[in-house]
């Protein structure tokens, strides 16, 4: 099985290889609080090093933010997360939890999923892996 350009032959070299980026989850919305759960797999055919998960969110964020060690802050809407490396076969899923603070109270939010980096990979199917999720803040889980 080949595992990237670089495994291609002759005149192939220079293809990118194809994968099936996913990421499913759900947000939730209190007060200033904004807990955003997801996991991410790849359905293939090619294998990854590595992806960069964008969060982008209708409302700016708090100033200061704790953030899981594999993310940073990319503006005042924006938080970027690198999941690892990603098997071509789904069975391997990275997961991610963030909990962000909001610089107010709204009375609801858009957040948005997609996938920012992929390692060039060509990924036809951008429909399980760029989400905009509406969340009112009423404390409901909303799926994505």
């Amino acid at each position: 099985m080949l595992r990237g350009a670089a495994a291609l032959p002759g005149p192939f070299a220079g293809i990118a290889p194809e994968a099936d980026v996913s990421h499913h989850g759900h947000v939730l919305l209190w007060g200033a609080g904004l807990k955003v759960r997801m996991r991410t797999e790849n359905h293939g055919p090619s294998s990854l090093t590595g992806v960069t998960v964008r969060v982008r969110t209708s409302v700016a964020l708090a100033g200061r933010q704790e953030l899981p060690q594999s993310c940073l802050r990319a503006g005042r809407r924006t938080v970027l997360c690198r999941t690892g490396s990603l098997r071509a076969d789904g069975v391997q899923e990275r997961r991610l939890a963030l909990e962000l603070r909001l610089a107010g109270r709204p009375d609801e939010v858009v957040v948005r999923v997609d996938t920012l980096w992929n390692g060039g990979a060509t990924d036809r199917n951008p429909r399980n892996n760029d989400h905009k999720v509406l969340a009112p803040a009423t404390g409901d889980e909303y799926v994505f």
